[in-house]
């Protein structure tokens, strides 16, 4: 039975490096940028007005209440600036700032004399108005050469726009892992509408899985759902090689039970067993093998807690690097609770983040850590990681913290009671 490090370095070992592709930006959402972006022009491209108003010429000292000013121009968004020497220019948010202008008074603080066509004639200034006075200027939010976007940044709404604003057609990203799901067992039942017969259970595992992946960056290229037979497993294997999944997971049939038939699944198809077990709760009875060209095979527990912390802790370390991003950085925390019993394994507990009453960041241990309970996951937002060498622990002892995926920042609020 394998340390979880010397397994985590097994499997990094074999997970392979990052590939790439090049994408358009509008096809990008959700991929993590392989290399780090500038901006290529001023953002705003140039000066403008902040306000629909009147764009005029403000000495240094400004210009004070009561000033009077001609109109002698009008200036909507997506014009071009003209060049105007003297007076007040009518001019719509956006619009660049004329030659000769330097401030902008917004409308709503001028008196305004009209012409006979209603049009504006004069101004009469309600407030002072200053140089730079309501004027965004060109490369305020960012200017032309800095950096605009990390390696390694997934690809959101904000950072689309900002590839958007700077007029960058395509980016090159990290290409996405393609994971095949095989759940196992006579048992399972995928189709929610059929009613379950004595002995059968729905199929939790998949749905969860599938989200989970693409929460991680990765992409589910086919799902299956065998009995408990080997020679269906192995169709299985096959098919899922043929969807092009260069990593597949398996739900159950990896422990010691007599139906427990994925290590000899696996050997007929000639793959290299690289561990099976780990000294982890839940989950010890994951397994981890390499296919005859070189995919990844993770077999994780059958029970919903245990194949959730198998693709946290095993599944997603693989897909990060396959993503080009450096190993995650551990996080820890004070305990809310005690844990005065632990046997000698490496524990991953359903957790929860929360200030305390005086504002202090600590993670509490759930109820209901048995592998088979779904329902404390909804109130978890992290993982508690405690090692296999750490003994009992008391209030206020540290432990290791990790969010729910490896993409996902750690989400709290409230305060513990």
């Amino acid at each position: 039975m394998m340390d979880y490090a010397d397994a985590l370095q097994e499997i990094l070992a074999l997970a392979g490096a990052a590939q790439l592709d090049t994408l358009p930006c509008a096809q990008a959402a959700g991929r993590v940028l392989a290399q780090a972006c500038s901006a290529q022009e001023h953002l705003p491209p140039f000066d403008n007005t902040a306000m629909d108003g009147y764009a005029l010429f403000a000495p240094e000292n400004g210009l004070p209440v009561g000033s009077k000013l001609p109109v002698v121009g009008l200036l909507p968004a997506g014009d071009a600036a003209g060049d105007y020497q003297a007076g007040a220019i009518e001019i719509m948010t956006g619009a660049p700032i004329p030659s000769g202008c330097n401030a902008v008074i917004p409308v709503e603080c001028i008196g305004l004399t009209q012409r006979e066509d209603s049009s504006p004639a004069e101004i009469e200034l309600q407030e002072p108005v200053h140089p730079g006075q309501h004027v965004r200027k060109a490369g305020e939010d960012i200017r032309a050469g800095e950096p605009l976007l990390a390696a390694g940044c997934r690809l959101g709404a904000v950072e689309t726009t900002l590839l958007a604003a700077q007029g960058i057609e395509s980016v090159k990203v990290a290409r996405s892992p393609r994971i095949a799901i095989i759940s196992t067992g006579k048992e399972l039942v995928d189709d929610p509408r059929q009613a379950l017969a004595a002995g059968q259970i729905r199929n939790s595992n998949r749905p969860y899985l599938q989200l989970r992946a693409a929460d991680a960056g990765a992409e589910v290229v086919s799902t299956d759902t065998v009995s408990d037979d080997i020679d269906a497993f192995v169709t299985a294997l096959d098919r899922a090689l043929a969807s092009g999944a260069d990593m597949i997971i398996s739900t159950g049939a990896v422990s010691m039970g007599r139906f427990d038939f994925v290590p000899e699944a696996l050997q007929r198809f000639g793959a290299t067993m690289r561990f099976h077990k780990t000294r982890i709760r839940p989950g010890k009875p994951i397994l981890f093998a390499t296919l005859p060209d070189g995919q990844l095979f993770f077999g994780l527990p059958g029970n919903p807690v245990s194949s959730a912390v198998g693709f946290r802790f095993f599944v997603e370390p693989a897909i990060r690097q396959r993503l080009g991003l450096p190993a995650e950085s551990a996080l820890r925390l004070p305990l809310a609770n005690a844990l005065p019993k632990k046997p000698p394994l490496r524990l991953h507990l359903k957790g929860r983040v929360e200030l305390d009453a005086e504002g202090r960041l600590r993670a509490r241990i759930l109820p209901g850590q048995e592998s088979f309970r779904i329902r404390p996951l909804l109130d978890a937002n992290c993982w508690i990681v405690v090692e296999h060498d750490r003994p009992a622990l008391a209030e206020s002892d540290l432990v290791i913290v990790v969010s729910l995926c490896h993409l996902s920042p750690l989400v709290f609020s409230g305060v513990l009671t």
